[in-house]
C-alpha cells in the first residue's frame, strides 16, 4: 500500500517529475529552512483553541467574526492533526492511502464540520494562494470520504506580525484575523488518478519547464 500525503499531491501538481522521483524513492527536493516561528504559532493556537474545545465554549475570535461555530471535540482529532497519520482514506481506484494533517476543525449548529488552517505571516498583506485553497479542499474531501458532513466554507486563521509597535515591553505582538474560502474539491479524485498514472510510469517525466529544481538539475548535469 502506497501512502499519498496532501503535500505529495501538491508536489505532483507543481512538478510531475519531482513527484515521481520523490515517491519512487529516487531523490527528494532539498528540505527548506525550518519555520520555527510558524511552528510556535501553530502550537500556541492549537493550545488555545483546545481550552475552548475542552470546555465546550465559543472562541472570542469566532464571536468577533459572527461565525456559527465552535471548536469540534472528538476522539479522532489528535490523529487528524498528526503529520504521519492525519485524516485518512483508502482510495480504491488508485490504491493510494490518501492522508493529510489538519490544523483545526470547528462545527456549526447543523453538525457540519469546518476546516480551519493556521498561517503565520510577516507580510504587509496576507494572501490566500492557490496552494492554500487546494490544501483546504483536500482536507474537506478527506472528511467527506470519512462520512462527515462538511461545510463548503473553510477558514484561514492568519497570525500577522504587528510591526507598528515593534518590541514594545520586549514582546512582539501578532494580530489574529480570519479569512473565509469556499472550497470545491471536485478536482481531487481526478488528480489522484493522474498522480497514480505518473507513479506507475517506468521512467521519470520530462523536466518541468516551470520548476526551479528541474532547471537547476538540467543545467548542472548538462
Amino acid at each position: 500500500m502506497t501512502k499519498l500525503s496532501r503535500s505529495k499531491l501538491e508536489l505532483f501538481l507543481e512538478c510531475p517529475r519531482c513527484f515521481w522521483l520523490d515517491i519512487r524513492g529516487v531523490a527528494k527536493r532539498p528540505p527548506g529552512f525550518p519555520f520555527t516561528i510558524n511552528n510556535a504559532i501553530d502550537y500556541l493556537l492549537k493550545k488555545e483553541f483546545d481550552e475552548y474545545r475542552e470546555n465546550d465554549l465559543e472562541h472570542h475570535l469566532i464571536k468577533k467574526y459572527n461565525i456559527d461555530a465552535k471548536p469540534y471535540k472528538c476522539e479522532e482529532l489528535d490523529r487528524w492533526r498528526h503529520n504521519f497519520t492525519g485524516i485518512q482514506f483508502q482510495h480504491k481506484e488508485s490504491g493510494f492511502l490518501v492522508y493529510g494533517a489538519v490544523d483545526d476543525v470547528w462545527i456549526n449548529k447543523k453538525g457540519e464540520l469546518i476546516v480551519v488552517d493556521y498561517k503565520a505571516t510577516g507580510a504587509k498583506e496576507h494572501k490566500i494562494y492557490d496552494s492554500y485553497k487546494r490544501q483546504m479542499e483536500v482536507y474537506q474531501w478527506l472528511l467527506t470520504k470519512n462520512n462527515h458532513k462538511v461545510l463548503k466554507i473553510g477558514y484561514f486563521l492568519f497570525a500577522k506580525v504587528n510591526k507598528e509597535n515593534g518590541f514594545g515591553e520586549g514582546k512582539l505582538k501578532f494580530d489574529l484575523m480570519l479569512e473565509s474560502v469556499e472550497g470545491d474539491f471536485n478536482w481531487v479524485e481526478n488528480t489522484i488518478m493522474e498522480a497514480k498514472n505518473c507513479y506507475n510510469a517506468k521512467a521519470a517525466p520530462e523536466y518541468g519547464e516551470d520548476c526551479n529544481y528541474c532547471r537547476f538539475i538540467k543545467l548542472a548535469c548538462g
